[in-house]
């Protein structure tokens, strides 16, 4: 061979693909068919000289064969023909063949492990683990497990928790009782008692001052709600008018910057011609009305100013060189002003954390801290002492409020409840629970049984302390409510939602809505004679609304 052959192409040798064992299968049953239908063809050929009588009996069998193979689940397809000739042929073995049976013991051993696995399942179901994330690695810690693994979250190692308590429990029972549990069960237990602590000689003054000065007043005023009773319903309805008029009326008389940071708080002075304000720049200052012209700078607070207020008798009866006014801030510290300084003088001390609102007694001769430690305080300013340290929320107290007869006192807190305090007692009389979420902002009505309070749920509720119950609600903004003040005809509320609203009393219809703000409205106060009232915003700005008619 030369070598031009040999270095020449070389033919592929074809390869062969024998398929699967399945297919080889299939093909020889299909052969053994084939053959067998010949075989009844030829068979078929050689009877057919046959008489009828024999072929009619033929199919009366073959009807009766498809009828029992119906009986007996089979199907007629060439299908169960195969299996069966496959059967014969000994390609599938279908017989008697050894199976192990499992024991009875090996039975209750799986069932007990399945009731272990449902008892397990059910003890972590009862398990309670906190949610707070804190509580959860000190009791890991507690149990000498890391409190905390790589790539590990919060909810992984309350399940890791859970867990290691439920095996804890099988071990130990009642292993996952905490002491708080074993110690309310005890209080549970034990007889309930009513306890008293005893107070001191300048609260039980305090106490009997309060009493003496709030039943006159309270006569007095049930005679003149008396007389409002008798009154004819066509000077009801003339009175209302009047009122719907005016608030329909109002515009915005005077608008005055009135600092370089927000506004948070303003008060007006009981005659109406001095307006305080508080700042987050820690200044509170003093301006005229209705002009709007700054009077006076006040400089003591190092940081935000949460509210200011007047004395009642303030521009009044008081001298000016007397303590004319009360301001808090946010770092706890309460200051003392008069109408003549710049400077504070005095200081209430004895606040550790924030004060977010104080408010006068109607006597004057008291004042009301709200305190971010969760109590409210009262001060006697005669005495120079403080008489009352109060708990009783569960959370921060934010604003505090107290009734013209001077009896009782409200508070609201970030634990969405209000709670009305009787000042000649200290019990708890009533508890104004509806809220959604904190309540900024609470006021008596002057009929003295009606109290408003202001949410952060966006709505507002009036309450009657007769009936101990809410008689209305009001879906008031589109945002918290900031503040609020219940006039004798009217009631008005500040929102964040950039507004001031005016609602008619007693049927809660809007009368006006006071937009012109910019920015969150923080405050809303009004005068004694209902004709103007003053906003607060976030836009470091103060408006002064009034009826056009007084313009």
């Amino acid at each position: 061979m030369s070598s031009d052959e040999e270095d020449g192409p070389q033919l592929k040798k074809q390869r062969l693909f024998y398929g699967s064992l399945e297919d080889q299968e299939r093909e020889r049953i299909l052969r053994e068919e084939k053959a067998a239908q010949e075989l009844l063809r030829a068979q078929g050929s050689e009877s057919s000289e046959e008489s009828s009588d024999d072929e009619d009996s033929k199919k009366k069998k073959k009807k009766r064969k498809k009828k029992n193979k119906e009986s007996d689940g089979e199907s007629d397809s060439d299908e169960d023909t195969a299996v069966d000739r496959a059967m014969k042929a000994g390609n599938i073995n279908i017989g008697d063949v050894e199976t192990m049976e499992m024991t009875p013991d090996a039975k209750a051993e799986h069932q007990q492990e399945l009731m272990a696995q449902f008892e397990k399942r059910k003890i972590i179901k009862s398990i309670t683990v906190s949610t707070d994330d804190k509580a959860v690695k000190a009791r890991l810690r507690e149990l000498g497990h890391p409190i905390c693994l790589f790539g590990e979250g919060p909810a992984q190692r309350r399940d890791r928790l859970r867990d290691l308590l439920s095996v804890f429990e099988q071990l130990l029972p009642g292993f996952t009782a905490t002491k708080e549990d074993s110690e309310e069960e005890e209080e549970a237990d034990a007889p309930e008692e009513v306890w008293y602590h005893e107070g001191t000689d300048e609260l039980k003054a305090s106490r009997l001052f309060m009493a003496k000065y709030s039943v006159p007043r309270a006569r007095d005023r049930l005679i003149q709600a008396k007389k409002d009773l008798k009154m004819p319903e066509t000077e009801k309805l003339k009175k209302s008018q009047e009122v719907q008029r005016k608030m329909r009326a109002l515009i915005n008389f005077c608008s005055q910057i009135g600092d370089n940071r927000p506004l948070s708080y303003c008060n007006l002075s009981p005659n109406g011609k001095l307006l305080a304000t508080g700042s987050w720049s820690g200044l509170c200052k003093l301006w005229s009305l209705p002009d709007g012209n700054e009077v006076r700078t006040l400089k003591g607070h190092n940081e935000r100013v949460g509210a200011i207020v007047f004395h009642p008798q303030s521009t009044i009866s008081l001298e000016s060189s007397a303590a004319n006014m009360v301001s808090c801030g946010v770092d706890g510290v309460v200051q003392l002003w008069n109408l003549e300084d710049d400077a504070p003088i005095g200081k209430i001390e004895g606040h550790e954390e924030r004060v977010s609102s104080l408010a006068f007694h109607p006597s004057g001769r008291f004042l009301g801290t709200s305190c971010f430690d969760k109590s409210w305080r009262l001060w006697d300013l005669e005495q120079q002492t403080e008489v009352l340290h109060q708990e009783g929320h569960g959370k921060e107290v934010y604003k505090i409020c107290f009734q013209q007869d001077g009896a009782l006192a409200v508070t609201g807190g970030y634990d969405a409840r209000g709670l009305v305090w009787d000042l000649r007692t200290g019990r708890n009389v009533f508890s104004l629970d509806g809220h959604l979420k904190r309540v900024l902002a609470v006021d008596f009505h002057s009929n003295g049984y009606q109290v408003a309070t202001g949410s952060e749920d966006q709505k507002c509720m009036i309450w009657d302390l007769r009936q101990q119950k809410s008689i209305y609600t009001i879906p008031a903004h589109n945002n918290l409510i900031s503040h609020l003040k219940f006039c004798n005809n009217f009631l008005v509320t500040a929102s964040f939602d950039g507004e001031a609203k005016v609602w008619s009393y007693p049927t809660w219809t809007p009368l006006q809505t006071l937009s012109g703000h910019e920015q969150k409205v923080t405050c809303v106060d009004v005068t004694q004679d209902e004709n103007f009232i003053v906003t607060t915003s976030f836009d470091r700005t103060f408006k002064l609304w009034g009826p056009e008619f007084l313009v």
